[in-house]
């Protein structure tokens, strides 16, 4: 996502979350791609935890950007700060881990807001050491996974961020084969227009389904087009944002 360039730690930006500087993973990619200047609340993150898991999320805080720019980088703060502790040792159940930092994620949001403040999230850990893809989906589109045969839906396991100061969350995972992709996509690409009709989660399903591109990247940047194209103009709606993760090998 094309935001504020990193700055020095101690020189944090009261406007903007810092710059997601996407991390290389073995035998595959993870990428993300926006369209348009960002009018809105959603971000995406993403860090190498330690030397097998890689963790990613993409969220959605509702209101407009000038409103939503503190509680994004609240998000973003505990995302990196407790996402990076409660990952990084070895022995930690990736599961167990996701489902404390939802936790973390819903009290720093409750309290940058002041209250309640909806925010869906789609929370992911890749271990590109044995494949494994573990995912919290609160509230959000579902994230899309692509088998080589078909496209599941990786629906909702939690509820949104910023609603309840006390609610169970529920995480799951999936196994990533050589050739298998992991798409997740804002709420502005699927509420997309053109005359009244949405671009809808099914386009992008057809779109993963019958694309198969080899890079994160191409996957992205090819939606982003399609969305561009289905409109016949540049979106100004909402945050047009896709995120993917491909294994090549």
């Amino acid at each position: 996502m094309a935001i504020a360039p990193n700055p020095a730690p101690d020189s944090r930006p009261s406007e903007d979350p810092l710059q997601a500087n996407i991390p290389p993973i073995r035998q595959g990619c993870l990428a993300a791609a926006y369209y348009g200047q960002r009018r809105s609340g959603d971000f995406y993150d993403c860090l190498r935890v330690n030397h097998d898991r890689v963790l990613f999320g993409l969220f959605d805080v509702a209101g407009r950007l000038p409103e939503t720019r503190p509680i994004m980088l609240a998000l973003q703060g505990s995302f990196r700060a407790r996402g990076s502790t409660l990952l990084s040792a070895s022995g930690t159940n990736e599961i167990d881990a996701l489902l404390e930092l939802w936790v973390e994620l819903n009290y720093a949001l409750m309290k940058a807001a002041g209250g309640v403040r909806s925010c869906p999230a789609f929370l992911c850990c890749y271990n590109d050491e044995v494949k494994i893809l573990s995912y919290v989906n609160a509230g959000h589109n579902p994230g899309l996974f692509w088998d080589g045969e078909g496209v599941r839906e990786l629906g909702a396991t939690a509820l949104p961020l910023g609603l309840f100061s006390h609610t169970v969350p529920d995480a799951s995972m999936i196994g990533l084969g050589v050739g298998n992709s992991v798409l997740a996509v804002s709420k502005g690409v699927v509420e997309a227009k053109h005359r009244g009709e949405e671009f809808g989660l099914e386009r992008v399903k057809g779109y993963l389904e019958k694309t198969g591109f080899e890079t994160a990247h191409e996957t992205c940047v090819g939606l982003v087009a399609r969305v561009q194209q289905f409109m016949g103009t540049a979106p100004t709606h909402n945050d047009v944002t896709a995120m993917a993760l491909v294994r090549s090998q």
